[in-house]
């Protein structure tokens, strides 16, 4: 097949102001990252904990390495299942209060092959419409019939599940949502699993070590248990500050994805050293709770300081904080102002959010300080947005 067609294309996308380019990040240490040599103020990172450089993490990635080499050589089912991979899956079934968990390599290949096993031909997935898109071709892929409901909206669920003839359905949501910041109606989304005998799938990748009274995510902050939300899937690049995913829930969950869960099967597992830096980086998660305060102290600073300067942020309570500007040209243009002025922060652009919502995504750290959020609120007292 030619492929001629992709340069008429890729000049379609830069028209449109949707054309993504890289960028060399060459160093991160804290807030602080070296971008094409210049130093900045990094505002863009999910490390919501300051943990990805922490000394106890990389130490114990260190360890793990030479303990361990630096991959794993095969599948969790082959020779690929460490101690270091079998003790982290028992701590994230003890934090998250649940019978087991298995780890992923990714968060997406967790989503994907999560929805999969518990949902085929003939069966129903109810997903939110801005659910990540790990999740929607998690459903799409499954061959089950995938309905989207409006965001947030449990009615509008409920109007879909009354719809479903399907012995098997299965209803899957975000549990904070990554571009918006906003929480999931996790209550209702239970009550109607339960009224309806769906399966109630929660990928809290965004709440998990930030969300809840202790950190364990959006089912706490809810006041909900195990039954409430059967399968919670997490991820570890976040803010645990390393990599890979899991899912938890009760012993038949997890042996029967081990079963049949394809892409946990057949992928290398995690290198047994990123589930040392792991353990570590749980064990600081739980114990150091003044990150949490001190995100929440950064949070509200911020959302202060936005409101006076009456910039379009959308409601969040969350270190996802997204500043609405609505043309995909004019998003780009102030997330380069903002990089001449010494800040990194993503311009979020169609179709990761729905057309006309084009963004500033900007994500607040305990590595921040409140120095450092004042000095981002005075540059953007700056920007133009039109």
């Amino acid at each position: 097949m030619r492929l001629d067609w992709l340069a008429e294309r890729l000049a379609e996308i830069e028209a449109l102001g949707l054309y993504r380019r890289r960028r060399v990040v060459e160093r991160i240490h804290g807030a602080q990252a070296l971008v094409e040599g210049r130093p900045v103020l990094n505002f863009c990172s999910n490390d919501y904990l300051g943990l990805a450089d922490h000394p106890d993490v990389v130490a114990a990635f260190r360890r793990g390495a030479d303990m361990y080499g630096v991959g794993s050589g095969a599948s969790h089912w082959v020779t690929g299942h460490s101690p270091p991979h079998h003790a982290l899956e028992e701590e994230l079934a003890d934090f998250t209060g649940r019978e087991r968990a298995l780890l992923f390599s990714t968060g997406y290949m967790a989503n994907l092959g999560v929805i999969a096993a518990l949902a085929g031909r003939g069966d129903w997935v109810f997903e939110d419409r801005l659910n990540h898109a790990s999740l929607l071709d998690g459903g799409l892929l499954s061959g089950a019939r995938l309905k989207r409901y409006a965001h947030a909206d449990a009615e509008a669920l409920r109007s879909l599940l009354a719809e479903c003839p399907a012995a098997v359905k299965l209803i899957a949501s975000d549990g904070v949502f990554s571009m918006d910041g906003d929480l999931a109606p996790l209550p209702e989304l239970s009550k109607l699993a339960s009224q309806t005998n769906a399966s109630l799938m929660i990928d809290d990748a965004h709440g998990l070590g930030v969300v809840g009274p202790t950190g364990r995510g959006v089912v706490e902050h809810f006041g909900l248990g195990v039954a409430d939300v059967p399968v919670l899937v997490g991820t570890l690049g976040k803010a645990f500050g390393t990599f890979g995913a899991f899912v938890a829930g009760s012993e038949d969950l997890i042996e029967y994805l081990i079963q049949t869960c394809r892409p946990a099967i057949y992928t290398t597992a995690l290198p047994p050293a990123v589930a040392e830096a792991t353990r570590a980086s749980l064990r600081l998660l739980i114990a150091e709770t003044w990150r949490r305060d001190k995100l929440r102290l950064l949070i509200k600073r911020f959302r202060l300081g936005a409101a006076q300067l009456r910039l379009n942020l959308l409601a969040s309570d969350t270190p996802i904080q997204p500043i609405l500007v609505g043309d995909n040209h004019a998003a780009v243009q102030a997330s380069q102002s903002l990089l001449a002025a010494g800040f990194l922060v993503s311009a979020i652009r169609p179709p990761t959010v729905p057309e006309g919502t084009a963004r500033l995504r900007i994500t607040l750290s305990a590595a921040h300080q409140e120095s450092d959020v004042e000095r981002l609120l005075e540059a953007l007292a700056g920007l133009n947005f039109d």
